[in-house]
């Protein structure tokens, strides 16, 4: 499998883990030789109730054999994905009512910066320096990473950059601007939040000019941060946003929802406006549903401030000189990117899956999923600590 996996699968980078999986259950991902891996990683805060939940996977399996897919997004009435949005319409503030069902959180983040344009007919955008909203062509032309970047420029036109967190920034919000897209934590630059009512600030700032407010809940949806979505703990609400990862429970999705008054003007001059032969799969519908009920019965989502508590009570170490996010998304700082790749790769080898960011080298992302247990919470910062020890003690 292994060699398979270098010489025929596209890498993405010149070192991947390349960890031979077996299988995964609740908080745990085993290898192939049956060694079970505690995961702080979460498939990258995507497996929200962990692995093969029960209640995902009998969902997957019901639609499966009542039907996958059938037809182009929006042209058959199917049960999930109508299911799906009328429970996401009736858990979000009143405008952000009528819900796009895509394929991934990149294709959701293209959709939401088409929506604003022919919303507005303008066509500038505004988003942040460092931030991140995915891969694609359109969506890397909004991510402030030149590094990332300039390799495949020339990337959409008509994109200004603003400090994120810099007041003085927004006065480059005009007239010309169709919308600013922001991340509602920045998530690769190091799980930075929004600080002195900032992301207030900036809808104020469209709304005098005309501009739609587009916020990114890719990574801090669907209860990771205490709230249902991100922007829940600063009292702003968005004209759009983007939401993918967890919402399908281990499953590929992503959506842009906004107003009824906004998504209609997809339907016309051009029809189908932005379309989509996957999204909105009756299989992943089906999975994001079931996700979206188990968090809507349980108090997961409460208990994530409870756990973020318990980490950062735990997690006090010499090495660590602050924990950066909040809830279940969290970023443990060390002095040097050195540092927090050695404590990953060891972590990795006494059984505890850890993860990089995109742009902040010297931060360890801590985002389990929302059903960790607080003994599990325990045995993994064990971990991290005997190997934070081991190499104080090296210094």
């Amino acid at each position: 499998m292994k060699a398979a996996f270098f010489k025929h699968q596209a890498q993405t980078s010149p070192h991947p883990l390349a960890l031979e999986i077996s299988k995964a259950s609740g908080s745990y991902v085993f290898d192939i030789n049956g060694k079970p891996h505690l995961d702080f990683i979460a498939g990258v805060s995507a497996n929200t109730l962990g692995h093969s939940h029960p209640k995902v996977s009998e969902a997957i399996k019901n639609q499966v054999d009542a039907y996958t897919h059938v037809m182009v997004y929006g042209e058959f009435i199917q049960k999930p994905p109508a299911d799906l949005c009328k429970l996401l319409a009736k858990n979000l503030p009143e405008n952000l009512n009528t819900v796009y069902l895509t394929n991934s959180g990149t294709e959701a983040t293209e959709g939401s910066i088409k929506l604003a344009k022919r919303f507005t007919g303008r066509s500038e955008i505004i988003s942040a320096k460092w931030g991140y909203h995915g891969n694609t062509q359109g969506s890397m032309s909004v991510c402030g990473a030149e590094e990332q970047n300039s390799a495949f420029r020339p990337l959409i036109p008509g994109i200004q950059f603003i400090e994120f967190n810099n007041l003085i920034d927004l006065e480059k919000i005009t007239t010309k601007t169709a919308g600013v897209i922001l991340e509602t934590i920045q998530g690769g630059a190091g799980f930075i939040e929004p600080e002195n009512n900032y992301l207030q600030k900036v809808k104020l700032a469209c709304e005098k000019v005309g501009a739609l407010l587009i916020l990114d809940e890719i990574q801090t949806g669907v209860g990771r941060t205490g709230k249902f979505y991100g922007f829940q703990n600063y009292n702003v609400v968005p004209d759009i946003f983007v939401t993918g990862k967890g919402l399908g429970g281990g499953m590929p999705i992503g959506a842009f929802i906004a107003s009824n008054e906004l998504m209609s003007c997809l339907k016309q001059q051009p029809k189908l406006g932005h379309i989509t032969t996957f999204g909105g799969h009756p299989v992943i519908a089906a999975a994001a549903l079931a996700t979206l009920t188990e968090l809507f019965n349980s108090n997961l989502i409460e208990q994530t401030l409870e756990k973020e508590a318990l980490i950062r009570q735990k997690l006090v170490h010499p090495l660590i000189k602050e924990i950066r996010g909040k809830g279940l998304m969290l970023a443990a700082m060390v002095e040097s990117s050195e540092i927090a790749s050695e404590v990953i790769l060891k972590c990795l080898d006494k059984g505890l899956l850890l993860f990089w960011l995109l742009f902040e080298g010297k931060a360890i992302r801590i985002t389990p999923p929302l059903t960790i247990s607080n003994d599990e919470i325990l045995e993994g910062c064990n971990i991290i600590l005997d190997v934070l020890n081991d190499i104080a003690a090296k210094k």
